[in-house]
């Protein structure tokens, strides 16, 4: 019974954990289509549970496309369906799993606290008119959330490879502080209209240091500057899982590696957006920007993983061993 209910606690955080993934894909669909006060209620939109293109017609001074509308629809849905339903079910069953894998239930109360003040922050943007700041925050709790149910999915692992707890674990530590703090100052950048205030890449308007007077430049040089410290604790962290001697299937170093592939996509991506927003034209930077944003979440996720593989005492693998025999 306790090995089945392990194996369902991690195949639900999976499940959550993709559900959190796509909630936060979703935010970068509404932020780019400019979709984030197309409900200007809240929990609600417009007062209707669900917005057709008829009701909505009917209503005075709606300045939103029915697509604009549905973006945020569907964003709040999964938040409310999908996500929030799940995260109390692993909830429930972190108390029964408490024995068996210590730090589980833990896991699971700071996760559904972490939810309900991203809940409220969802609330919160919609009434601060979608401001850079209170955006970027949405979606770095949004990232604190994915990391907590990939943690909780690991403490319920059966047997994990632990990792280094030299200079790599601090490294990876540090790169996925960073990334997270990337990621959201890109979210204020885009917010800002500061995608184009550095119009060439990889220099800024051809020069190594721009011009600091513009806040847009500021803001997105900034951005540039965190993206390349993280690639070189990203680089950092490679290196340093090779020369500890691990092999290469071991899950730290294949992890770094992973993070190390997907950083230099990420890079690519960047200078395309770039070219896509000077293109003008929307659908090139909703995809453009969307997949920006899917590959920063990927590399952060990777790196959250390696970063708190074996974290814990081999004791509490031991005793998750024990139980799920």
């Amino acid at each position: 019974m306790q090995k089945r209910r392990m194996t369902l606690f991690r195949r639900l955080a999976g499940l959550t954990a993709f559900a959190i993934f796509v909630q936060i894909v979703l935010g970068a669909v509404v932020r780019l289509t400019d979709s984030g006060l197309s409900c200007p209620d809240w929990p609600l939109c417009y007062g209707l549970w669900f917005p057709t293109p008829d009701k909505l017609a009917a209503l005075p001074s709606v300045d939103y496309t029915f697509g604009q509308v549905m973006a945020e629809w569907i964003h709040r849905l999964n938040a409310a369906a999908i996500v929030s339903p799940l995260i109390l079910v692993l909830l429930v069953l972190s108390v029964r799993l408490r024995r068996a894998a210590p730090g589980l239930l833990l896991t699971m109360i700071a996760s559904v606290a972490v939810l309900s003040i991203q809940a409220g922050l969802g609330g919160f943007t919609v009434l601060d008119r979608n401001s850079p700041w209170s955006v970027a925050v949405h979606l770095t709790v949004a990232l604190v959330l994915l990391a907590l149910i990939l943690r909780a999915q690991m403490l319920a692992e059966p047997a994990r490879t632990p990792a280094p707890w030299g200079g790599a674990r601090v490294l990876a530590s540090l790169s996925a502080i960073m990334i997270l703090v990337t990621v959201a100052s890109g979210a204020m950048m885009a917010k800002s209209g500061a995608t184009l205030a550095c119009s060439t890449w990889p220099l800024c308007d051809g020069a190594v240091i721009p011009d600091m007077s513009d806040p847009g430049i500021r803001l997105h040089f900034g951005h540039r500057l965190l993206a390349l410290g993280t690639g070189l604790a990203i680089v950092l962290t490679w290196l340093m899982a090779r020369r500890a001697g691990l092999s290469a299937t071991n899950p730290f170093r294949h992890g770094a590696t992973l993070a190390f592939s997907i950083y230099v996509a990420q890079v690519l991506v960047g200078a395309v957006v770039v070219t896509a927003f000077d293109g003008g034209s929307l659908a090139p930077q909703v995809a453009t920007g969307a997949f920006h944003q899917t590959v920063g979440v990927m590399l952060f996720a990777i790196l959250a993983v390696i970063a708190m593989r074996g974290v814990t005492p081999d004791t509490i693998g031991r005793a998750t061993r024990e139980a799920t025999a």
